[in-house]
């Protein structure tokens, strides 16, 4: 389902949209949890560079996903 919301997002707003970006941290925090940390790495960076271009660094939907990239980096390198 958060693949389809994902493509669906893409089809109707654009790859660079922040409700693109939600669906793409949606979709990392899914694969952090379920161990697929190699596939939720590059979607935790794609959502953060997608808010901060579009919502800015200070948004609080872009210090959101970088709160939860942060906490992924520190469980997968400790």
């Amino acid at each position: 389902l958060y693949l389809q919301a994902l493509d669906l997002r893409k089809r109707l707003q654009g790859d660079n949209h922040h409700h693109v970006a939600n669906s793409l941290n949606n979709l990392a925090l899914l694969y952090k949890f379920t161990g697929r940390y190699n596939e939720a790495k590059p979607l935790f960076e794609q959502a953060l560079a997608i808010c901060e271009q579009t919502l800015g660094v200070g948004h609080p939907n872009t210090m959101t996903i970088r709160g939860n990239y942060a906490i992924f980096l520190r469980e997968i390198y400790r």
